[in-house]
């Protein structure tokens, strides 16, 4: 779930700078006396769509690193860190990507990949993982990780947000425009009062639907992780294992801003449309239910 929250809050604060700096550089002239010119609001959304995701994505890693307190070991004497990085080495070279970057960082047992692109990503695991489950089980989790690499998860989920992104502002704008020139009748150059409040109010309506939507693929994307674990082991039983042990760990207590991050929530009623992660008893289902 670290993987997509620090996706989803990097590149909301990219789009938030971005639409500050176009406002006062006079970037967003698409808004005239004359009415709304669609061909360069399109523009306009797809620059502040597809900008804000994929600096987002190019600061994943570094992002990554600097939240979590993630540090690297790769090339360290220890024999656990030198047990990770020959698992990550192993199945990396099955899954036809380079090495990753290994990372270990102290917290409730948890995992994450990330990284803009295939072929130098991080995997990093927690303290709490490597203490609470057998080698077993966190070569399960780290095949999970790897599988999401290979698959170009993080590039995929990009593009979808880029795309939503777009949409959002697009719409909002429209929609800004039709309250402050139609139905408040403003006849002035610049957009008023109506324009401005309408935009902010439809971006946040709009954004959380988004949101619903990129959780909603990521529910689908861990579905396929959880696969390409077991085809890297050879064997579903290990990723079964390993899901059932995270689903009966009961976590620390986590600061208020962190809660959302952790591995082993339940949410339910209209929080589960903002998971990023699908119910344990699902994972472990649809497993049991894939072809041996």
């Amino acid at each position: 779930m670290k993987r997509i929250l620090l996706f989803l809050a990097t590149n909301l604060a990219v789009m938030l700078v971005l639409g500050i700096a176009s406002s006062v550089l006079g970037l967003n002239r698409y808004l005239d006396a004359q009415g709304l010119h669609l061909g360069t609001l399109l523009l306009f959304s797809l620059f502040m769509g597809f900008t804000g995701a994929i600096i987002s994505l190019l600061m994943s890693k570094p992002m990554a690193k600097w939240s979590t307190g993630a540090q690297v070991i790769n090339g360290s004497t220890d024999p656990m860190h030198r047990w990770l990085e020959g698992t990550v080495a192993r199945f990396a070279e099955k899954a036809g990507i380079d090495m990753p970057e290994v990372a270990v960082y102290d917290g409730e047992p948890n995992a994450f990949a990330t990284g803009a692109f295939r072929n130098s990503a991080l995997v990093a695991v927690s303290t709490g993982l490597l203490q609470s489950m057998n080698r077993e089980e966190v070569e399960a989790v780290i095949g999970h990780e790897i599988a999401h690499v290979a698959n170009g998860d993080m590039v995929t989920m990009t593009l979808i947000q880029g795309v939503l992104n777009t949409f959002v502002v697009f719409i909002s704008r429209v929609v800004g425009y039709v309250v402050d020139r139609v139905i408040l009748k403003n006849d002035k150059d610049a957009p008023g009062l109506g324009y401005m409040a309408t935009t902010v109010v439809m971006d946040l309506l709009l954004g959380v639907l988004a949101s619903v939507i990129v959780a909603w693929f990521s529910r689908q994307r861990e579905f396929r992780a959880d696969a390409g674990a077991a085809q890297l082991m050879g064997d579903r039983r290990p990723m079964m294992h390993a899901l059932a042990r995270l689903g009966g760990i009961a976590p620390g207590e986590l600061p208020r801003s962190m809660a959302a991050m952790g591995i082993s929530g339940h949410p339910s009623g209209l929080m589960a449309l903002f998971s990023s992660h699908p119910p344990i008893e699902e994972r472990i289902r649809a497993l049991q239910d894939a072809r041996a």
